[in-house]
């Protein structure tokens, strides 16, 4: 089965837990290389990417088990084994593993990363980078091979900000010799998660949450236990259903600090927020929306994660709307699925213009990539009659499970 099925038309009501972020927990499982011994990591969420990470690692002989909802990686008998090249086409996040075993065994070899489908997002920077900190890299049409007797901590100044390449230069940097200065650096939360999971390992870093990192190189790292923090993009997906629908959810450890950007679009949309210990109450349809625009970018702007969603929410809004995409260029890829659904919606370069009187109607559309597929999901909540959205599996890259989530907020859903 996969597929998802959504009875739409119903007002969602009840409270479900946020899981562990996928964004934060991929990095810090390939930080772990750097790491001889047990690493313990709680919160890591069962998700198909995560699965595909382990397997990775699994791969190059570290020992990976999961009991009692605590992750233990050991990478006492790290060895220089392939990695399987279905998880690393499938999974953008596999080019994690390039800094961390550089830096743990002086060499790599892997064929290019694969992921999804919102846009090139080539892994040259990476490279690129990495020579200047004195790797060898040669490719070839499939892949590539680096190596380095020792990396060398230097100052890179980057071309634009790049989640990616901020946490691959991280894991390179934290056993390399002197120091390294990386800027622009990219801010998101999951850039601070892993620098905090490192820095209780024994790492020198200085600069995070903020665009300048500075890594002072160390001999070793300890093995520590860590909590991965709670998805702010999966609370951001359930925050947008409820807007669509118009109910009253509780979102449990929902990381409201770092879901500023998007809690203010939510109640100039017309949501009210109630920002409490536990997490976040949320009302749907509380007042009138004054909000007509929404530019993505890096953090702490609007995620670009969360853009699909809340163009179901401009959907369904009755006012019409614009989304500006500034971060990846084929993230308008489920505009022809809403179409089909009835959404008014035109695209032009990288702006999408949103009619908000559509009516949405259950149809069976498809999954394309992983956050698209989720804001199929919330379309089918808000529509007219059943829905079906197929492709379950890019669903299940980010999300634990999200028809379970789902029906503890009350929506009629199940897998198909």
């Amino acid at each position: 089965m996969d597929a998802i099925r959504i009875y739409g038309g119903k007002r969602l009501e009840g409270q479900t837990t946020i899981q562990g972020s996928k964004n934060a927990s991929l990095p810090i499982l390939a930080a772990t290389l750097l790491i001889k011994g047990t690493c313990e990591l709680e919160n890591c969420p069962d998700i198909s990417d995560v699965f595909h990470m382990q397997r990775l690692l699994t791969s190059l002989g570290c020992k990976v088990e999961k009991k009692e909802g605590i992750v233990r990686v050991n990478t006492e008998c790290l060895s220089e084994c392939d990695m399987p090249s279905d998880s690393v086409g499938v999974m953008r996040s596999s080019i994690m593993l390039l800094g961390a075993l550089l830096a743990r065994t002086g060499y790599v070899c892997m064929e290019y990363p694969g992921g999804c489908v919102i846009g090139a997002r080539p892994i040259d920077l990476h490279l690129q980078s990495l020579r200047k900190m004195g790797v060898r890299i040669e490719e070839t049409g499939a892949g590539f091979c680096a190596e380095a007797s020792k990396i060398n901590g230097t100052v890179l100044r980057l071309p634009f900000v790049s989640v990616g390449v901020t946490e691959n230069l991280i894991l390179a940097a934290v056993l390399a010799e002197g120091e390294t200065v990386i800027e622009p650096a990219a801010r998101e939360p999951e850039i601070q998660a892993l620098c905090e999971f490192l820095i209780s390992a024994g790492a020198q870093i200085e600069g995070s949450g903020t665009d300048r990192l500075i890594i002072r190189g160390v001999r070793s790292l300890r093995p520590v236990r860590y909590r991965i923090p709670a998805d702010r993009i999966v609370a951001g997906t359930y925050l947008s259903a409820c807007m669509c629908t118009g109910g009253r959810v509780f979102l449990k450890d929902a990381p409201v600090n770092h879901m500023e950007s998007v809690l203010e679009t939510a109640v100039r949309m017309g949501a009210a927020i109630d920002r409490e210990p536990e997490g976040i109450l949320v009302t749907g349809r509380d007042h009138e929306s004054t909000c007509n625009s929404l530019i993505t970018g890096c953090y702490p702007a609007f995620p670009t994660d969360m853009q699909s969603p809340f163009m179901v929410v401009m959907a369904v809004s009755g006012h019409a709307g614009r989304i500006e995409e500034t971060v990846f260029e084929n993230r308008f890829r489920i505009v022809s699925q809403l179409r089909r659904m009835g959404a008014g919606i035109t695209v032009q370069g990288s702006t999408a213009y949103i009619d908000g009187n559509s009516r949405l109607k259950g149809m069976i559309v498809q999954a394309e990539e992983l956050r698209g597929g989720a804001a199929l999901v919330v379309a089918a909540l808000a529509a007219e009659g059943t829905g079906i959205v197929t492709n379950r599996h890019y669903i299940d890259r980010g999300y634990e499970d999200i028809v379970l989530s789902l029906r503890e907020l009350g929506a009629d859903i199940e897998l198909a």
